[in-house]
């Protein structure tokens, strides 16, 4: 099988990989609120028809392996996901917005991202288990 997508005039593998986080970094992506990111995600990523090959949701930031259509550019779908999740969250979620470090602003406004070449696979296994090395980190920290 072939790595490349087809569209009606196109061949394509265009993978993103994207960093992003909330503002000033806080540490809220855990529990309820990272499950209703998480999902905001796939369903906004599915309706652009953008495929999710790797996701990671960490307490202050977000991993993303993405492959996304070139007639998708990678800017508005960045805004999107995350303008239409901070809605999500901020309508579900209502004390969030309370706390007045928050604003109307769930993310930082900007984001990484980083073309994925012939070395995806490294950098898909990277994206899945960073929550790992996270850890180990913090465990190390703590002695």
């Amino acid at each position: 099988m072939s790595r490349f997508r087809k569209l009606s005039h196109t061949i394509w593998h265009c993978q993103y990989h994207i960093v992003w986080v909330p503002k000033y970094r806080h540490r809220i992506l855990t529990g309820n609120v990272g499950h209703e990111v998480g999902n905001c995600i796939r369903v906004f990523s599915q309706q652009k028809e953008i495929e999710i090959v790797e996701m990671n949701i960490q307490p202050d930031h977000i991993h993303l392996l993405a492959m996304i259509p070139p007639k998708v550019s990678v800017s508005d779908y960045c805004g999107m996901v995350k303008g239409r999740s901070a809605i999500r969250v901020f309508n579900k979620f209502k004390e969030l917005k309370q706390r007045p470090y928050w604003g109307n602003h769930f993310w930082t406004e900007g984001y990484c991202v980083d073309t994925v070449g012939l070395d995806s696979e490294m950098i898909r296994k990277y994206v899945k288990y960073q929550e790992t090395q996270e850890r180990r980190m913090e465990q190390r920290s703590l002695f």
